[in-house]
């Protein structure tokens, strides 16, 4: 709208139980959208003919899609007349698939941004119209790259439309190297194995942050680890090594400084208070 380019409907997930109540919750877009007088539509799958339909009859120039979380059927790629372009927060070919936020994090990645993708019947496989890039800076979390991405989406979003509709656009295909996977997120990745460095378990806790949140096991019960730094030290690999200033917990390679944690079913504390509380003394064990 504000960019210059009529939106003549937005579809969206529909609405879902969220919060203690469990009350259906419509999605941020479909606020968003609601807000500014746009007709929204809330499908629960993409594959029923009156809906596809319905985009079709628009007639529409082309389709913006973004962590849409359904796949599109043929019909749909094919009913604008610049097909359907896809806001994918990668530098394609690198994490194609559902997390590749998560997955940059994880991996160690020096730098990420966004691709302006022509979407085709693969996963993420099409080619690209354009490419924004931005470092992955040491204190950066799956929230905060998800922010700077979203500002980075939606400016290379226009940019894409705005050359498109001036014939300057090119659509280059992606090359065969390079190509990586970014799997769903599931609870096995988010528990922290002690044997591995201390690196790779302190860029889990910032790629599951802040959600779903990186965890481990102490006396059997699930306790989440929410910020951490690598410190030089040694020990048995998930031995806790110092409880007196800071909660220390030994890895495969260096430690763990863990400075936030929280029990199941209880607030964020700090380290200090965790550790007044739960009586932990050095010698005790994260499984």
């Amino acid at each position: 709208m504000g960019a210059g380019h009529d939106i003549v409907l937005v579809l969206t997930q529909p609405d879902r139980p969220a919060g203690r109540g469990l009350r259906p919750v419509a999605t941020a877009v479909a606020r968003f959208a609601g807000a500014r007088g746009l007709p929204v539509v809330k499908p629960e799958t993409l594959k029923a003919a009156p809906e596809v339909e319905r985009v079709r009859a628009l007639r529409p120039d082309a389709l913006v899609v973004a962590a849409y979380g359904l796949l599109l059927p043929r019909a749909l790629l094919e009913a604008g007349r610049y097909g359907a372009l896809n806001i994918h927060a990668s530098l394609l070919p690198r994490w194609r698939g559902a997390a590749p936020i998560q997955r940059a994090l994880l991996a160690g990645d020096g730098e990420t941004g966004v691709s302006i993708m022509q979407m085709d019947a693969g996963l993420d496989t099409g080619p690209v119209l354009a490419q924004k890039r931005i470092p992955i800076v040491p204190d950066d979390d799956a929230g905060a790259l998800h922010d700077k991405l979203a500002v980075l989406g939606a400016e290379a979003i226009v940019a894409a439309l705005d050359d498109i509709e001036a014939g300057r656009a090119r659509a280059v295909p992606q090359p065969e190297d390079g190509v990586t996977y970014a799997a769903k997120i599931d609870k096995r990745d988010t528990r922290l194995d002690w044997s591995r460095p201390a690196s790779g378990l302190e860029r889990a806790v910032r790629a599951f942050r802040p959600a779903p949140g990186a965890f481990a096991l102490l006396d059997g019960e699930p306790v989440k680890i929410w910020r951490a730094s690598v410190v030089d030290a040694g020990g048995t690999p998930g031995t806790v090594l110092e409880t007196e200033k800071r909660l220390v917990i030994a890895c495969g390679e260096k430690a763990l400084a863990v400075s936030e944690l929280q029990r199941a079913g209880a607030r964020r504390l700090s380290a200090a208070e965790f550790v007044r509380g739960y009586r932990l003394a050095p010698g005790a064990r994260f499984a």
